[in-house]
C-alpha cells in the first residue's frame, strides 16, 4: 500500500471557540487527536502526538501490538499529567492512528473520532 497524497487541518468547527485538535502526519504514521476537557483538552492532544513522534517501538512484535504500547504510552502521560496537576484534572483525548504498511493498513482507534478512506472520488468510513 501507499499514500499517493495526503492532507492535514484541523478546525474548531461552529460548536466552540477553542480548538483542541492535534494531528500526526508523517509516513508511514498518521493521527488524529481530538481533547476533552476545556483547554486543557489542547494539552492532552498534544501529549498524545508527543508520544507518536517518538515512532513504532522497536521489537519484533506486530504492528497492532505496537501501536497499542504508543496508545498505552499516551495515556499513562496524560493520566499522570491530569491526576497530578489540578489545572489539568479532567482532560483527555481521542486517538485515530492508521500505519500504512507495506501490504496492510493497521489502525488504532480510542473515542469517537473517525477514520476515512478516499478512494475514486468516494469517502468511506473505516
Amino acid at each position: 500500500l501507499r499514500v499517493a497524497d495526503h492532507f492535514e487541518r484541523s478546525d474548531t468547527g461552529r460548536a466552540r471557540r477553542e480548538n483542541e485538535d492535534s494531528f500526526f502526519a508523517r509516513s508511514p504514521m498518521f493521527a488524529v487527536a481530538d481533547g476533552m476537557g476545556g483547554a486543557q483538552g489542547e494539552v492532552a492532544s498534544q501529549v498524545a502526538v508527543e508520544v507518536l513522534q517518538q515512532g513504532l517501538p522497536e521489537h519484533d512484535g506486530s504492528v497492532e501490538q505496537r501501536l497499542r504500547e504508543l496508545v498505552e504510552e499516551a495515556n499513562a502521560r496524560i493520566n499522570t499529567l491530569s491526576r497530578t496537576d489540578d489545572q489539568r484534572a479532567g482532560m483527555g483525548t481521542t486517538l485515530t492512528l492508521a500505519y500504512v504498511g507495506e501490504h496492510e493498513l493497521s489502525v488504532a482507534h480510542v473515542g469517537d473520532s473517525r477514520l476515512y478512506r478516499l478512494r475514486e472520488g468516494m469517502f468511506e468510513r473505516l
